[in-house]
């Protein structure tokens, strides 16, 4: 499997992971998607540029998530319970919630739902 990041000579780049998707904008119904490039692209601009202008690619700073690990489908109501849960925890033990959480996925969608690894990582302080 490979990102979607098609470039003119044809590179091949590996599939890393996670993925990581965010619901927004149009009621929700649009997500992003978020691949980690391998780490021979040390910088942004050392990426193949993509020939899909709705493909970017940047860095994204170093950030501190809180997280909790699930098996199975990510369906909206288990991401739902698993984000209510993490930040009830977060604010019972005085963490303080800096943004949106992010969903993070580690399998090809044809994994079986016992095997998948999934996170719900929401950014704090």
């Amino acid at each position: 499997m490979t990102t979607p990041v098609i470039t003119k000579s044809s590179e091949k780049i590996a599939m890393t992971t996670p993925v990581v998707t965010k619901a927004g904008g149009d009621e929700g119904r649009m997500v992003t998607m978020q691949f980690t490039l391998p780490a021979k692209y040390g910088k942004a601009e050392e990426a193949p540029k993509p020939v899909d202008e709705r493909v970017v690619i940047r860095e994204e700073g170093e950030r501190k998530y809180a997280v909790v690990r699930f098996s199975g489908v990510a369906s909206d109501e288990v991401v739902e319970g698993k984000v209510r849960g993490l930040k009830e925890w977060l604010e019972r033990d005085g963490h303080k919630v800096v943004g949106e959480f992010v969903l993070a996925r580690y399998n090809p969608p044809w994994t079986l739902p016992p095997f998948r690894t999934n996170e719900v990582m929401i950014p704090v302080e």
